[in-house]
């Protein structure tokens, strides 16, 4: 054979095999970075379960290596804003999305989808101060109203006896982003103090009367920490890995009751008859003998409808593992794993998510 036909046809055949594998990598790539067919997906919110996010993501990574998730700990109002505006593929939240935040979402209608549970703790700064003080509502709600100004004050005293609280001033410490956790904290304090439903309410950015704000769990929990005789909220995984004290509070039955993780599955595993089809509950001042009262639920959202069916796909995958497998590494954490209830529930939700109309979990 001539050399300049057998040159053409390998010329040939090379291409060919060059443009089928060139056909295979495109159909692999869908929705994803043109890398290898991974995909890569952007979630922002909450910063009360970001540390056992930040766990999940770097174990799920391991598992699949083609799957690149981005959890970006900027606060519940951020992740409800940017899941609303469509600019992360999840968001994360503490506090359920009202109806006017669903109703306003660009993208449709946003599942919630629980993934642990969680326990807004008080912690403070105070020398000399050895035992876990303890709390009765109104005195929380008095020291945040700035009602109760001194460590020393007569009702701090009442439920602490033998307890050195020095007369120093308190120092309040409290969110100063949107915040889940203010959010939780803050439907707590409204329903265990009038005055404080009347005068400030509850939410994610409240009015504080008093005190310093902190961005972040992380942000407050670096100021009760750096500031003399200060006292403020966070989840409490932040208080454990900062090594700050933790409260015991007075529940709805009268037993001073401290955070633990059986306290806030007792608080979860109350109000399983009352949980909503749309899982959005609040689990605060519950009526259980031991049950926490300041515990929650956190939740990613993510839009029932996914406009690309590959990221969808790898997100349902996710949420799938996140709910069994990445439950395992939630007590180490300090977090509560959800009640076997709530994963059948939450199993429903993910199997809701669809593109294009068909489900993307069977």
């Amino acid at each position: 054979m001539p050399f300049s036909k057998k040159f053409s046809r390998t010329l040939s055949a090379c291409t060919l095999v060059c443009l089928a594998a060139l056909l295979i990598g495109c159909s692999r790539q869908g929705g994803g970075d043109g890398a290898g067919g991974s995909v890569r997906l952007q979630g922002a919110g909450a910063t009360f379960p970001n540390p056992l996010y930040q766990k999940w993501l770097s174990e799920y990574t391991k598992l699949n290596p083609n799957v690149k998730i981005d959890y970006q700990s900027i606060g519940s109002g951020g992740g409800i804003k940017q899941i609303k505006e469509e600019t992360v593929d999840f968001g994360a939240s503490d506090a359920p999305m009202s109806d006017d935040d669903l109703k306003s979402a660009r993208g449709g209608e946003i599942l919630h989808i629980p993934t642990v549970l969680g326990a807004v703790v008080l912690t403070y700064n105070l020398q000399g101060v050895s035992q876990p003080l303890r709390f009765s509502p109104d005195v929380i709600a008095d020291i945040f109203l700035g009602k109760i100004k001194k460590w020393d004050d007569a009702r701090i005293k009442a439920d602490n006896a033998g307890a050195a609280l020095p007369a120093a001033d308190i120092t309040v410490v409290h969110r100063s982003d949107g915040s889940g956790t203010s959010a939780v904290f803050t439907e707590y304090l409204s329903k265990v103090s009038a005055e404080w439903k009347e005068k400030v309410g509850k939410g994610s950015s409240p009015n504080w009367p008093v005190g310093l704000g902190g961005k972040g769990n992380e942000g407050v929990t670096g100021t009760v920490k750096q500031t003399p005789n200060a006292i403020g909220y966070v989840e409490l995984a932040y208080a454990v890995k900062n090594n700050l004290p933790v409260a015991l509070i007075k529940n709805k039955s009268g037993n001073f009751v401290e955070p633990s993780l059986d306290a806030v599955t007792a608080a979860a595993s109350e109000a399983l008859a009352a949980t909503p089809d749309d899982l959005r509950v609040s689990i605060t001042d519950g009526t259980g003998a031991s049950a926490y009262p300041i515990s929650s639920y956190t939740y990613i959202l993510a839009y029932k409808e996914q406009k690309d069916a590959a990221k969808g796909k790898a997100l349902v995958d996710f949420l799938w593992w996140g709910i069994h497998d990445g439950e395992q590494y939630a007590r180490d954490l300090t977090y509560a794993p959800l009640p076997a209830e709530i994963i059948k529930r939450a199993e429903a939700k993910i199997r809701m998510i669809a593109s294009g109309g068909k489900a993307l979990r069977q």
